[in-house]
């Protein structure tokens, strides 16, 4: 079915909101050094979606909502990233060592926050983040981080999989062009999450 309006295709069908649940948690996916130093080859210039991050986690941080940091970590062979490693080259900035993989300026984990290392593009796919957020009784995930189309998408589908409601936060992901980043907004928002703004996140989480 061909339709030259997108909207009007879309309308009708994958219109469906979940709405937020009762207890979130805030994941902040990959936001590490490669996407911000202009010469690293995953350069992004997403620095605006790191500052929303940033202020909608001062605020889960005031809430007591829990606080996820996630980022990529491979051998220095790369071989425990398999086919993502082989088919993305960009990925041995995250080999151990590489500085690019640390966290940028302005973003440490706190003490009191959760780290979870990662090889692939889920945040979830080999790691204990679905048993941690079920022991925190956590309900929602909200989303944040990098890149939209890579590792935001693949963690926003991973969390509706194992049954947590996921929750998009537009200002706060980023990818290196326009036209990747509202395509997989706009498709996530459609079928697997809702996508919401900054402004929206922090209106409900200021009412916790």
């Amino acid at each position: 079915m061909q339709q030259n309006d997108l909207a009007a295709n879309y309308a009708g069908v994958y219109e469906n909101r979940i709405g937020f649940g009762q207890k979130p948690a805030l994941l902040l996916i990959d936001f590490v050094q490669a996407y911000f130093a202009p010469d690293s080859p995953l350069y992004a210039g997403v620095e605006a979606a790191l500052a929303s991050a940033l202020r909608i986690r001062a605020l889960a941080r005031e809430k007591g909502v829990p606080v996820i940091l996630t980022g990529v970590l491979l051998h220095p062979s790369g071989l425990d990233g398999g086919r993502f490693f082989q088919k993305a080259k960009p990925l041995a900035c995250f080999t151990a060592g590489n500085p690019l993989g640390g966290w940028p300026e302005g973003l440490h984990p706190f003490a009191d926050e959760f780290v979870v290392t990662k090889q692939y593009p889920s945040a979830f796919f080999g790691t204990s983040l679905a048993p941690l957020l079920t022991s925190l009784g956590v309900d929602t995930v909200i989303l944040t981080g990098l890149t939209t189309s890579g590792c935001v998408r693949a963690s926003c589908v991973d969390a509706m999989s194992h049954g947590f409601i996921p929750t998009v936060v537009r200002d706060a992901c980023g990818d290196r062009h326009a036209a990747p980043h509202e395509a997989n907004l706009f498709d996530m928002n459609a079928k697997y999450a809702d996508v919401v703004s900054e402004a929206d996140i922090l209106a409900y989480l200021s009412g916790l």
